[in-house]
This record gives structure tokens, sequence and C-alpha cells, in this order.
């Protein structure tokens, strides 16, 4: 008997979306809310967080990746988790990270819907993927320039489906891009 591969196992963790607040949708979806939770308390310190978006994935390679990405007004907060693989270090080891960027560092926000209609004529967001593009340089491409590649901005990038997350994560997603939107290029007091 083969063994299934982790796109074909149900969701192992629930859907997030209905948590209005992060450390009830951490708790509901990551595997490590307090690792995650942590890492961002000693960044936020006390900051309001006015919107969030969650992403978790198993794979074969690196079994779980989970990522946290926060905006608090005047900066997104970003942890992300990922399992090291058994070959790499000791079994259940992981790393985490944290990265902050300024609002003001992000130069555009976009954000592409994929919309079906139904029979009935009903349209429907099957998809939506977001992009923030920063003001620095990605770093793949900076070591290409003398190449004669051409250098491009950083970006960070997020995507939910029916499939991976399903329309409230959908929503949500949608939901924290407008606010990114709402705030960039504002002048930050």
């Amino acid at each position: 008997m083969s063994r299934p591969s982790f796109s074909d196992l149900p969701a192992v963790f629930p859907d997030w979306s209905p948590y209005p607040d992060l450390e009830s949708a951490a708790r509901a979806y990551l595997r490590d809310p307090d690792i995650a939770l942590d890492a961002m308390a000693g960044v936020l310190r006390g900051q309001s967080v006015l919107g969030f978006t969650l992403e978790r994935f198993v794979n074969d390679v690196n079994g779980v990746w989970q990522e946290v990405v926060v905006c608090d007004g005047t900066r997104l907060i970003l942890w992300h988790g990922e399992d090291i693989p058994p070959e790499e270090a000791p079994p259940g080891s992981m790393t985490s990270s944290l990265r902050v960027v300024a609002l003001s560092a992000v130069t555009e926000v976009g954000c592409r819907r994929r919309i079906s209609r139904q029979p009935n004529g009903v349209a429907r967001v099957d998809s939506v993927d977001v992009y923030l593009l920063l003001t620095s340089l990605d770093e793949a491409n900076v070591a290409a320039e003398e190449a004669g590649s051409v250098i491009r901005h950083d970006a960070l990038r997020f995507g939910k489906t029916l499939d991976d997350g399903g329309a409230g994560q959908i929503a949500r997603l949608e939901e924290f891009a407008r606010l990114v939107a709402s705030l960039v290029g504002k002048p930050m007091l």
C-alpha cells in the first residue's frame, strides 16, 4: 500500500479565520503557537495588533512550515517556523525566525483575486494572491547583478485558495491586504 502524499491528507489544523485576535487564531492553527507568540511579544511590547494573517503547510521534505504576519500600524512583524529535516538536526528540531519591516519600506500593495462564476451566475472568489513590494533589494538577485541580471525589489507574498485555507482565510487575507494598503504612504507619527 502506498503512503498518501501530504497534499492528499486532510488539514491537520482547524481554520483560524473565525478567531478575531492573534492569540486565539495562533493557538487554533499553529503547531507551535507559544514559540511564535513569545517571539512576537518581544517586538510588539504592548503595541496593538491591527491585523494579521497566518499560513502553514506540511511537506515531505521539511515537515511543518508556519508563518505569522502582524501589522501594528507602523511595522510588519513576520515570524516563521520551519522543521529541520532529521538528517540535518536531531528529530523535532526547528528554526524560528523573526523579521520586522517598517511600513514606510512598503512601496506597493497588490491583491489579485481569481473569481469564478457558478452555473447560477453567482461570482465566487476562488483564490487571492497578495504581494507587498519593499524598498529593499531581493538578495538572490543582488549577487547576480554582475552577471547582467535584472535587479528586483524584495517582496512579501501571501496566498490563499478554497483548497488551502477556504473562503474564511481568503477573506481574512484580503482584509489584511486592505489594512496594509490603507497605511502605506501615510505619514508615520
